[in-house]
């Protein structure tokens, strides 16, 4: 396969394309000492005001999560990414990133944060007048109003620009007057600052306003039961003959299904790492459990069983972690780049981030998967204490559900995946043509084996070019076999976007490991090529399974036979003992009695 030797930094969707050298990716052994401190602060502020009241919080004690945000506010964690002329700390991406990673252990107060950092402060940062940034960040910023999303409708989900929340011009041209009805918001029962989504007269798209509760006509359900997060707020919301500001307008008419969007970017991305917190401290509490629990004679976590959970869960949220800070490094690039062009710094993080959408959509799924994925494995080593409402890993089970759906459905962001980079391939962003028209003409060729591999990371990098080949070969099939009913095909668009997030976290982590390698040499990391080696391991087994189920429901004859064979080439993988590899990670978290890489 042909890569790109470019100098120019890299875009979304084109590691598929271009290999990357470990040098030029962020990993997390390198976090500045600021960075470091700030996570500190999370984690004694979780310390502090959430573990002690996690069943008030679930209870919903009058006024509770409001003061915990307030705290919050006061310590600067509600605007670490805000600049700080507008009351924030003016940090990069990667230091919100990381704050976001570590309340991720917060349970239902980081679905609270999440609404009010992400989308209650984010549409009036970015696309906020500044009039009305001045008017309102500031007091979101110290907590002292508190802030929520409004988009979603009883008959609009996934499908967000048909709300049919309304908004019309008044006589005098002064104000708009807005009627509707909005569900499932976060923050909803004690907000004070509303993002509503409405769209004017019979417009296409949607537009956004900023309300707040000095305005009549905004009126609250009572709280929704929910399975999980039920300490958090969640609400549906009716607007009434509501009088807002015309100055009130977010951007632009018809631009709100544009903020949605890229709002719903950082949404997801976010998303990754807090659920990526959520998954270190569950799996903490896993190995303390098992540490403890007596059975025959000695500790749970001496047998193999439990062992070979451990390690699973270890090694899927290293892999997780890897890609994230990737992503947010390459983020944080592309905003300085386009604010160094002489971008206004807000427009630049819009368009540094929506650059990376298609691995927003990937860090997205594959970090909910990965919690999915812990909490229950969490749950089975304690086995019937995990049922059991007195422990944490039940709370954790129920709360972790729900960001599967949360930021769109992992199903949605799966179709968004494939579709935005095949999008940038019609634009012309990426050139996906090339190489897999190379790769079509590899199967017709007689295979080439090459020398062999002068190290264990050359063949893990011949891997992953495997890897993107055979991504390539099934999205390009399909894409030439269906044509125009692509899109109808919900079933072949998953199974490539599972190949595609597999292929870019396993190419996330192997780079990762390398570069620790010469940072530190590779004696410190032979538990990390462990890692390396199940999930490559791993990564071949679930890559050739999507593409078989790929290629078996639009290819026939021939063909199917030819790339078959090609996908099987594409993901062969060394043997090793994998049982082995396991219990080594499982063991040095056992004996740490924490998750500790």
């Amino acid at each position: 396969m042909s890569t790109t030797t470019q100098t120019k930094a890299i875009t979304g969707g084109e590691f598929l394309i271009r290999e990357t050298s470990a040098k030029d990716i962020f990993i997390p052994e390198e976090f500045s000492e600021e960075m470091r401190s700030m996570r500190k602060m999370c984690e004694d502020f979780i310390a502090q005001e959430i573990t002690p009241k996690l069943d008030a919080i679930d209870h919903q004690e009058e006024g509770l999560m409001q003061s915990i945000i307030e705290k919050a506010g006061e310590l600067g964690l509600l605007g670490v990414s805000v600049p700080e002329e507008l009351g924030g700390l003016g940090m990069d991406f990667k230091t919100s990133m990381l704050c976001a990673e570590a309340l991720g252990a917060a349970n239902s107060f980081s679905v609270a944060y999440g609404a009010q950092t992400g989308i209650g402060t984010l549409p009036t940062l970015y696309y906020g007048s500044d009039f009305l940034k001045k008017k309102y960040l500031p007091k979101i910023v110290s907590g002292e109003w508190k802030a929520c999303y409004c988009l979603t409708e009883p008959s609009s989900g996934s499908d967000a620009n048909s709300a049919k929340t309304k908004a019309v011009l008044s006589e005098d041209g002064k104000h708009y007057i807005i009627n509707g009805q909005k569900m499932w918001i976060t923050n909803g029962g004690f907000a004070d600052v509303f993002t509503v989504f409405a769209k004017i007269d019979d417009d296409e798209n949607l537009s956004a306003f900023i309300l707040d509760s000095t305005m009549e006509g905004i009126t609250r359900n009572p709280e929704e039961k929910k399975m999980g997060i039920k300490g958090s707020s969640t609400r549906q919301l009716f607007f009434n003959n509501v009088k807002v500001p015309v100055e009130n307008m977010l951007s632009e008419r018809q631009n709100g299904f544009k903020i949605a969007v890229n709002i719903l970017n950082i949404g997801r991305i976010k998303l990754g790492g807090g659920v990526l917190g959520g998954s270190k401290d569950t799996l903490t509490d896993a190995i303390n459990y098992a540490n403890e629990r007596q059975q025959f004679g000695r500790p749970i976590a001496k047998y193999g069983a439990i062992q070979h959970k451990i390690g699973d869960m270890a090694i899927r949220i290293f892999a997780c972690e890897s890609a994230l800070y990737r992503a947010t490094q390459n983020i944080d690039d592309a905003i300085e780049s386009l604010a160094a062009s002489g971008m206004e710094k807000g427009q630049a993080v819009l368009k540094g981030i929506a650059s990376f959408a298609p691995e927003c959509a990937i860090l997205k799924v594959f970090g909910s998967e990965v919690l999915d994925f812990v909490v229950d494995e969490a749950v089975q080593i304690h086995g019937g204490m995990g049922y059991s409402a007195e422990t944490r890993v039940e709370r954790a089970y129920r709360d972790s559900r729900i960001n599967r759906i949360f930021e769109g459905t992992n199903e949605i962001n799966r179709l968004l995946t494939v579709d935005m980079i095949l999008k940038k391939a019609l634009k012309g962003e990426l050139d996906l043509m090339t190489p897999a028209m190379k790769v079509a003409g590899e199967l017709m060729s007689i295979p080439d084996f090459g020398d062999t591999p002068s190290s264990p990371f050359e063949q893990y990098h011949l891997n992953i070019i495997n890897f993107k080949k055979a991504v390539l070969m099934v999205a390009g099939a399909a894409v030439q076999k269906l044509a125009a009913t692509m899109n109808k095909e919900q079933e072949v668009l998953m199974t490539v976007a599972d190949m595609i997030i597999q292929t870019y976290v396993a190419e996330s982590l192997l780079l990762r490991i390398e570069k620790l390698a010469s940072m530190n040499g590779e004696s410190s990391i032979e538990l990390h090529k462990d890692i390396l080696r199940v999930f490559m391991y791993d990564s071949a087994e679930k890559i050739s399974s999507a593409g078989k189920e790929a290629l078996l429901s639009f290819a026939t004859g021939d063909e199917l036979r030819m790339m078959m064979m090609g996908l099987r080439r594409f993901t062969k993988s060394e043997p090793f003992n994998i049982k082995d590899a396991r219990r080594n990670i499982a063991q040095k978290l056992i004996a740490d009695n924490r998750y500790s890489f």
